[in-house]
């Protein structure tokens, strides 16, 4: 880009033009509205001191979402590190064979006692998208430590294998562990939670 086509930041138009936006960014991914609202601001304090490192190849939104992306993988790690001897304590209790016949878990299909109702994510007559999202936004939230991460960054993110393992630090059979947990853990919350 040439400098007159650069694009320039305008810092003091960052909370009307874009803070609506990176709070519902941040609170789908946090559940947390005060610590999305923190972050926010965060991300608007670091972006004031690192303005010098815009090079304008991007839109300011762009730059400032991307700012927003690490200061959300930085809440993951400090909850990862706080929750990691206590998870382990929790999932010792998490046994995959209860769920999955040997052969089924290799081509995806679940011992029959143990699939999910069919009835409990579909009752009769039409599902709000609405109560179903406040369902699984409910959900998700629950997820302990990395296993929320994991999921969001994943499913929500579209992050690789790959940039999961980079920026949490962990293996790529450690996503593949924590995504399959965070699946049945989601699945027993909203069999128990739809009503």
């Amino acid at each position: 880009m040439t400098e007159s086509t650069s694009h320039t930041l305008k810092p003091d138009r960052w909370v009307d033009e874009y803070a609506d936006y990176l709070y519902s960014y941040a609170v789908v991914r946090l559940s947390d509205p005060e610590l999305a609202a923190d972050v926010v601001q965060e991300t608007f304090l670091s972006a004031l001191k690192g303005k010098k490192n815009f090079k304008g190849e991007s839109t300011e939104k762009t730059w400032l979402t991307s700012i927003l992306k690490r200061k959300i993988i930085d809440v993951y790690r400090k909850k990862s590190i706080s929750r990691e001897r206590s998870m382990q304590d929790q999932e010792s209790g998490v046994n995959d064979e209860n769920f999955f016949s040997y052969e089924g878990a290799i081509k995806g299909h679940w011992k029959e006692e143990k699939a999910p109702n069919s009835h409990s994510l579909l009752p009769e007559g039409e599902i709000e998208n609405r109560e179903l999202r406040e369902i699984l936004e409910k959900c998700i939230s629950q997820l302990p430590g990395n296993l929320s991460a994991v999921f969001i960054m994943k499913m929500l993110d579209d992050a690789s294998s790959d940039d999961i393992c980079k920026e949490l630090d962990i293996t790529p059979s450690n996503v593949w562990v924590m995504m399959h947990r965070a699946r049945l853990k989601l699945r027993n919350c909203i069999e128990n939670n739809w009503r």
